[in-house]
């Protein structure tokens, strides 16, 4: 029944069998259904990744810092996609993503690089059905050239300077 209704996301499901760990089509449907198939939703793919609950908190308050826990989100997406990063790491097929996990796991612990490798799952994802291209392990890496309006106001300035305790005449 569940591939009868992701007939019609079969391009979408072909474009995410390109990213290592979702070879099969049952693991794909699962990730248009959580997540949907036009990524327009989402301004960004770390917008993505915080609703999905794979960004760290900040929990800061006078100075101090606290727990660094992930955030809340994804109650079903983020099992799942720690499943597949647990089996793409332990896989020698993909040694891009093996490398940086065990890179991860020497410097932080083995936790904290599995949510690093699902927030990098999830943002190929991302780029793969924003682009409409398959996965290409090459560019994952790279970030996105943005081109943002860089003007301001005479009082959006002056404001900003004065947040930024500069003395303004």
């Amino acid at each position: 029944m569940i591939r009868e209704l992701g007939q019609d996301y079969q391009n979408q499901v072909k474009l995410i069998q390109t990213v290592p760990g979702f070879k099969d089509e049952l693991s794909a449907l699962r990730i248009i259904s959580e997540i949907g198939s036009a990524m327009t939703v989402f301004d960004s793919a770390g917008k993505l990744c915080s609703w999905a609950g794979l960004v760290p908190t900040n929990n800061e308050s006078t100075g101090k810092k606290y727990s660094t826990r992930i955030s809340k989100g994804g109650r079903y997406l983020n099992p799942f996609l720690v499943q597949i990063a647990n089996a793409v790491v332990k896989s020698d097929k993909h040694s891009e993503l093996r490398n940086k996990y065990l890179k991860l796991k020497k410097r932080r612990e083995h936790r904290k690089a599995i949510i690093a490798i699902c927030r990098r799952l999830l943002v190929s994802i991302y780029q793969v059905l924003r682009k409409q291209e398959d996965y290409n392990h090459l560019l994952q890496g790279l970030t996105e050239i943005r081109n943002p309006d860089k003007t301001m106001s005479i009082q959006d300035a002056i404001h900003f300077a004065q947040q930024h305790r500069f003395n303004v005449n």
